[in-house]
């Protein structure tokens, strides 16, 4: 059974181990090693991705199955792209499962927390960020209800992709 705990400032080196593991798993067979070792090592630093963790505005989720964690979720409050007008939005910066659990329920019961909170503070939109190759993520997405209404650029080490941003009314 997955279970989603809200992470304090003591989950913050869990969360950016988890952060890493899994953005590498998912993305290391779709660029190249230079490019990947250097937004690991400049832009997705074990130290940035915990001083995340205690920054206003972000709220972080950690699952697990069991007592293992198996998927983290940052949502941040404060990062409306102008795209979406005057919309009360949440963004789900990040979703994350580890690559034993994908297909295990993670995701739905991750992106059910995420959804919660959202209502929860008054929301009416939930937003995201998804690399426009990242089919798996997208249908996901889709069957959430999610809707491409932008995109913008990502930079992976000195790769400009393009991600998808995609929203659901709520």
């Amino acid at each position: 059974m997955i279970t989603i705990h809200i992470a304090s400032i003591d989950d913050a080196e869990l969360i950016a181990d988890l952060s890493r593991k899994t953005f590498y798993d998912s993305f290391a067979a779709y660029n190249t090693k230079e490019d990947m070792d250097k937004f690991l090592n400049e832009q997705f630093t074990k130290d940035a991705l915990m001083k995340e963790v205690s920054a206003e505005n972000n709220i972080f989720l950690l699952a697990y199955n069991d007592k293992t964690p198996v998927g983290y979720v940052r949502l941040r409050e404060n990062n409306i792209p102008p795209s979406l007008g005057t919309n009360r939005a949440i963004e789900v910066a990040r979703i994350y499962a580890v690559r034993d659990s994908i297909g295990k329920g993670v995701g739905t019961t991750m992106m059910r927390k995420c959804i919660d909170i959202a209502l929860e503070k008054n929301y009416n939109t939930i937003w995201l960020g998804v690399w426009e190759h990242n089919q798996r993520a997208i249908d996901f997405y889709k069957r959430w209800g999610f809707e491409k209404f932008d995109e913008h650029d990502f930079i992976l080490g000195n790769d400009v992709q393009k991600d998808w941003l995609m929203k659901k009314l709520i």
